[in-house]
């Protein structure tokens, strides 16, 4: 990656002497919304000046109330991982990590998870296990029975709001319709598909009846899954109360669609069955499928927005390319079940 493309502040950041904790090594992982610095035994969470439309973090006041926000939410699951908000001063011709000077940038302090145990990675070694999603299960039952769920945010379950996330996709991906990784033959059978279902208002509506439209997570897969003990699940939506305002049954196909891309069918069927019975939620069935193809949708335009970041290298941008790939296929396969 070339340095010279990066915000002078993250520059600063990737030197050992800018903490006042020991670090061994510096990592930097970057998103279409964040830089993410790995340092010693903690993570530092800082947000591009991006403007998507669904979320604007343009302004330095928007990025410090956001981060606000990311902490307060995040404390629901995981209390003890999301420490405090961090800024980054001017000291001179420098900077200063929690200075007393001018803030260049606001950003957040989070404890450092075990890599191994990320959820990710253990299902790569073929070692995830129907143990490891009751543990899972066994948190999201109560905290969606505990999640506010009044009626405004219930106005988010209807056919109308959620047309909102879904036809924003398409919207927002056109542009890339033929460029390597969707086909506009996949695009409008996708699309097709979404606008037939949405068009059901009374199924939304008998969700909504049902009390399932909840404040949930947002983005539920396995990169965001730490498997310790407890489990956490970090890093819920916090830049757009309509991603996250929404039927318990779209926040969990995040995750059963996950396991089908990774090649875990099987396991992303044992998870969405037990938490069906455990959560006494049957008629979630009749809304998984569209909300694991809008899932796998969104995780292919984000793909598409990290790839096309200037600040991202050339081989980070092909891989995010392939995935969108792959994800606007499993898309693909949901709308034509």
């Amino acid at each position: 990656m070339n340095d010279v493309t990066l915000p002078s502040y993250i520059q600063f950041l990737q030197q050992k002497s800018s903490y006042p904790h020991a670090c061994d090594k510096i990592s930097l992982v970057q998103t279409h919304i964040s830089f993410v610095l790995l340092a010693g035994e903690h993570v530092y969470k800082w947000k591009k000046p991006v403007d998507f439309g669904f979320l604007n973090f343009s302004t330095l006041e928007k990025r410090k109330y956001y981060c606000e926000q990311e902490l307060l939410l995040n404390r629901r699951l995981c209390p003890a991982l999301y420490e405090e908000m961090v800024s980054v001063t001017r000291a001179g011709t420098g900077f200063c990590l929690n200075g007393g000077g001018e803030v260049v940038e606001y950003g957040i302090r989070m404890t450092r998870m075990p890599e191994k145990q990320m959820m990710g990675q253990v299902m790569a070694r073929g070692e995830l296990t129907t143990a490891h999603l009751d543990e899972i299960i066994d948190q999201l039952v109560p905290f969606y029975e505990g999640a506010a769920g009044d009626d405004a945010i219930k106005e988010f379950g209807k056919a109308t709001s959620v047309a909102v996330n879904v036809l924003e996709n398409f919207e927002q991906t056109e542009c890339f319709v033929g460029q390597g990784a969707i086909d506009r033959a996949q695009f409008n059978a996708i699309k097709q598909y979404s606008q037939e279902f949405l068009s059901y208002k009374a199924l939304f509506q008998t969700r909504i009846d049902a009390g399932k439209i909840r404040d949930c997570h947002g983005d539920m897969h396995s990169a965001n899954i730490c498997l310790t003990d407890p489990t956490c699940i970090f890093d819920c939506i916090e830049f757009n109360n309509r991603f996250r305002y929404t039927d318990v049954a779209a926040d969990v196909a995040f995750l059963a669609m996950d396991l089908d891309f990774h090649g875990e069918s099987e396991l992303s069927k044992y998870f969405i069955e037990s938490f069906a019975a455990k959560s006494k939620d049957p008629g979630m069935m009749k809304v998984l499928n569209f909300y694991k193809c809008y899932r796998s949708y969104v995780r292919a335009k984000i793909a598409l927005f990290t790839a096309n970041d200037p600040t991202v290298d050339e081989k980070i941008s092909a891989s995010c390319i392939e995935q969108a790939k792959k994800h606007f296929i499993l898309a693909e396969r949901y709308a034509s079940a």
